[in-house]
């Protein structure tokens, strides 16, 4: 038995049937607080299929977990009309992306046909001595003693910790997603359960914000159709009376906080792509339960106006009690067009009494929204930032979802990795303070009109390149399995998080000369190194900066 591997950084990816074609990564530096990652791809040089047990030695005091690579199919990589090359490739076919865990003494399979890849993430803790820690990895056939490959690659850990992250970072949580695949009913206990699993994994990995279904999201839903009813709010009605309940919301609430999210996302008041319509309400009207509101009223119905003045006057009571109004965000409704422009204003204009002192967001990329004062808190697409960007708006947002797919930067399965990493050190360029994706768990074809299996669809049904419908899988036992790209996006996270600390050192004035020094005067979203070594040759830089400072 012959085993050839080679160690790489996070960023590499191999396609099957490709061979590697990167020098080997052996010896970083890290902060300590940072998830690190790196890669070992490895290939059978003579037996067609051999069991490894992947063995991983290293001091006692970093904790390190191993996934095994395995590769997620997509029919739709990306979209023909682009353009732009830089992709892997833009072909159908198989790509590394789920990182199943590998326990300690599970086998993994090498093939002779492709190469693959073991992920090895490593969790320095805060309380780290400075110094470099060798970490040692063996590949040992299974029921043997003896390993067939070694390698070693060090880490030294810079005397600094990563500092909290302060970029809001909301991925669309669908709680629907989960019932339905694991075939559990709405808000049962098995589904609160299920729920926490996700939170706590979406928390872990940079998510601070959480999409708050105060009701049904009207997000992604086909004109006159239902999404699966997750209501947080209850809604009574007693001889035209309204009433309201708010348990399952201050569950939800309790919930996230104890996973670590801080931010609560309101979801919107009103339907996407125009504002036109209420969300499905359901409420328990003189005993019966049954939908109020929903396609067929109209957004500027004045039935609905006041069922919403009433509820959000009590909502904001509620959570002010529960010490998290100042924490949460409101959406009106969700990319509105510039055709819809006079339809949201109404919207808006519906609410704005009752939302006074409320922060209000919405993803839209036209500047007008904001320049007629319809928005307080504009999320443009990274592709249609630069007017906000050159009109000084404060507290800027940012987001992306399918349509960013030339030059800017993006999660797909069939774009390169720093391709999705270099996003933060544009979020830190333009100091932007919140960031919004739609797809955390989105396993729903286009429209919500049936669910996926994401092991086997990962386009929602050739509607959107793979990868940007969902950043996680589902695992058996109600918990999550994790991306490529969730890991990737997180170090994006903590490169930003880096460059904040070395703000604080240096000032800003120096970490942005240090961008432009490195990456061109031109850095933008749109023009950046397209090169893996770049990237990492950069945060070298950053920390051995924050070294010296300090």
């Amino acid at each position: 038995m012959i085993i050839n591997a080679k160690i790489a950084s996070s960023l590499e990816k191999v396609l099957p049937g490709k061979a590697p074609c990167f020098n080997e990564y052996r010896s970083a530096t890290a902060l300590k607080g940072e998830i690190f990652s790196f890669q070992v791809f490895y290939i059978s040089e003579d037996d067609n299929r051999i069991r490894l047990i992947p063995s991983v030695k290293s001091p006692e005091s970093l904790d390190i977990e191993l996934f095994d690579v395995e590769f997620a199919p997509s029919l739709l990589p990306a979209y023909r009309d682009r353009n732009d090359e830089d992709y892997i490739t833009t072909q159908p076919g198989l790509f590394p992306d789920v990182l199943r865990p590998v326990p300690t003494g599970q086998a993994i399979t090498a093939l002779n046909s492709c190469w693959k890849a073991l992920w090895v993430a490593v969790n320095l803790p805060q309380d780290l001595k400075r110094g470099k820690y060798p970490i040692q990895i063996e590949l040992i056939p299974e029921g043997t003693d003896t390993p067939i490959w070694f390698g070693e690659f060090e880490i030294e850990a810079i005397d600094a910790v990563l500092p909290p992250q302060e970029l809001i970072f909301t991925q669309w949580f669908h709680c629907d997603c989960l019932a339905s695949y694991y075939r559990v009913p709405a808000l049962s206990e098995e589904h609160w359960r299920i729920i926490e699993n996700y939170m706590r994994n979406a928390a872990r990995y940079g998510m601070n914000m959480i999409l708050t279904p105060i009701f049904t999201p009207p997000l992604d839903t086909a004109v006159g159709g239902e999404r699966m009813t997750i209501q947080l709010v209850g809604v009574s009605v007693h001889q035209g009376e309204y009433s309201f309940d708010f348990t399952k919301l201050k569950r939800y609430i309790d919930t996230a906080t104890r996973c670590g999210i801080k931010y609560f996302e309101i979801s919107h008041l009103f339907t996407q792509w125009g504002a036109k319509a209420a969300p499905k309400v359901i409420a328990t009207v003189d005993g019966e339960e049954r939908r109020i509101f929903g396609w067929d009223t109209a957004s500027d119905s004045q039935e609905y106006r006041l069922f919403l003045v009433q509820m959000i006057t009590e909502l904001k009571s509620f959570l002010k009690k529960e010490g998290v109004l100042e924490n949460c965000y409101f959406h009106i409704s969700d990319e509105p067009h510039l055709d819809h422009l006079e339809s949201y204003r109404k919207a808006r204009e519906g609410v704005s009494e009752a939302l006074k002192g409320c922060r209000i967001i919405d993803a839209l990329s036209n500047y007008d929204f904001y320049s007629e004062g319809l928005v307080d808190n504009p999320i443009p697409a990274i592709d249609h930032i630069r007017p906000f960007i050159e009109n000084n708006v404060q507290d800027l947002w940012a987001y992306y979802c399918c349509c960013q797919c030339v030059k800017v930067s993006n999660r797909f399965f069939s774009m390169p990795s720093y391709r999705n990493r270099i996003l933060g050190y544009q979020l830190y360029k333009f100091d932007i303070k919140g960031f919004l994706q739609w797809g955390y768990n989105f396993w729903f074809s286009q429209y919500s009109s049936f669910s996926i299996d994401p092991y086997r669809t990962t386009d929602a049904d050739g509607a959107f390149p793979s990868g940007d419908a969902f950043s996680v899988y589902p695992g058996e036992g109600g918990s999550p399995i994790p991306s490529l790209r969730q890991l990737v996006f997180n170090e994006a996270l903590q490169d930003l998080r880096a460059l904040r600390l070395l703000e604080r050192l240096a000032g800003r004035q120096k970490v942005l000369e240090l961008l432009d020094e490195n990456f061109g005067a031109g850095f933008d979203f749109e023009n950046y190194p397209r090169s893996a070594e770049k990237l990492l040759e950069f945060r070298e830089t950053v920390n051995r900066m924050i070294a010296e400072y300090l």
